[in-house]
């Protein structure tokens, strides 16, 4: 029962990355995640993180400022974006989008 909504199993969204070169600032993840994403002075999506400044680069799951954020909404984010520019990964480092 490796699928269970609540199992330890289940693909974990580890680290983030929002590509600056492929975001056109369409908002579309800080319209599904506004406690995860953010637009910055360039009209770039960036990542809330406890500790600021929010930043593109790379984040670690366990430095969002939304701890309670799931794997779903993070992918539902990731996949609104019309550019693809939401990198998801596991804790092994492989790519669970796009």
């Amino acid at each position: 029962m490796e699928n269970q909504a609540n199992g330890q199993k289940k693909s974990r969204v580890a680290k983030l990355v929002v590509r600056r070169d492929l975001c056109i600032g369409a908002a579309s993840c800080v319209a599904v995640a506004p406690s995860t994403f953010e637009l910055d002075a360039e009209n770039k999506a960036v990542l809330r993180r406890k500790q600021a400044p929010p930043t593109s680069d790379e984040t670690k799951r366990e430095e969002l400022e939304d701890q309670a954020i799931d794997d779903d909404t993070l992918m539902l984010a990731a996949q609104s974006c019309p550019t693809q520019a939401i990198y998801l990964y596991d804790d092994e480092g492989n790519q669970l989008y796009p």
